[in-house]
């Protein structure tokens, strides 16, 4: 019987090796997998490569993974708003290297991974310097730059329901970068807020398939009122 169950949130992490390149899903803290990280951070895995849309919000999360100095490079679209102190602090001491990635640009290297293309052209960044050492191109009159996929050992992510084979879906925009997330990972690591029979999720509002799932584990959803994205 096929079963991606895992027990706890220590034991779905517990073989990340230092070094790894791990995916976070999230929009800020909007489908941000919380008790995953807190997990990792629990769990010591060190000089690490996080792959996220934002560096990080408060001093909880994301955020607290990089205030342990566990964090050696981080790739993201925004890593400047106004609650990322920790990120801030880290990149001004040079104790943090980062790879800026237009937000476009992040989402469709990520997919490109999982899909497995090699590379595409894209038109945002020509003649800044986030295009700076890579080929570029002119089609049909417009200039592009080649960019590279994402991929990553590890993919963290929130849903909000699974079943034993991994199949998931999302509550609203917190599904966010999660589906592509968990193609463009060798392990994709499923937090949920429930667990459902085999069967009983509509096919039709399955948006991660179970094939690209390795770990679910169920999480208790925050008391009413208190509801998390």
């Amino acid at each position: 019987m096929i079963s991606k169950i895992v027990d706890s949130a220590a034991a779905a992490v517990a073989d990340v090796p230092d070094g790894a390149t791990i995916m976070i899903g999230g929009f800020g803290p909007a489908g941000q997998p919380m008790e995953l990280i807190d997990a990792l951070l629990a769990q010591g895995a060190k000089d690490l490569v996080i792959i996220n849309n934002n560096a990080g919000n408060g001093t909880t999360g994301l955020a607290a993974l990089l205030g342990a100095n566990r964090v050696r490079k981080i790739i993201c679209s925004f890593p400047r708003q106004t609650d990322s102190q920790i990120f801030d602090g880290l990149y001004r001491a040079g104790k943090i290297e980062l790879e800026l990635v237009p937000q476009g640009n992040l989402a469709e290297r990520i997919r490109a991974a999982g899909a497995g293309i090699g590379g595409f052209f894209s038109p945002t960044g020509y003649g800044t310097p986030l295009a700076e050492g890579k080929e570029t191109r002119e089609i049909n009159g417009r200039h592009y730059v080649l960019e590279s996929p994402l991929h990553a050992d590890y993919a963290l992510i929130k849903a909000l329901k699974a079943d034993r084979w991994g199949n998931l879906v999302y509550r609203k925009t917190a599904r966010n970068f999660g589906p592509i997330m968990a193609s463009a990972a060798r392990v994709a690591v499923a937090q949920v807020n429930e667990i459902v029979e085999l069967g009983s999720l509509d096919p039709e509002a399955v948006v991660t398939p179970g094939i690209f799932v390795q770990r679910v584990v169920r999480i208790d959803a925050a008391p009413a009122g208190k509801e998390q994205a």
